[in-house]
């Protein structure tokens, strides 16, 4: 079965930042845009899956159609002013 984590991006008025909400044990985001937020979200968040979701069993035993994270992120539709 293949595993399926969410991540959402929540602006913070005060802090004037998005800050992530997700399932994925280790991701902490803080972005004044949504750009890069998006852009830290890709770059750390399949090593993050990798290091904290899937063990070595699970490497040396599962196909690769069940390794393959499916990452649900869709961009907020705050506009920052």
């Amino acid at each position: 079965m293949q595993k399926s984590f969410y991540v959402r991006a929540i602006w913070d008025e005060s802090a004037r930042v998005f800050y992530s909400d997700s399932d994925i044990h280790g991701l902490h985001i803080e972005a004044k845009t949504a750009d890069e937020f998006e852009e830290v979200l890709r770059d750390c968040a399949a090593e993050l899956i990798l290091a904290n979701h899937i063990s070595p069993n699970d490497l040396a035993t599962l196909p690769m159609r069940e390794l393959i994270p499916t990452i649900l992120w869709q961009k907020p539709e705050v506009v920052v002013a």
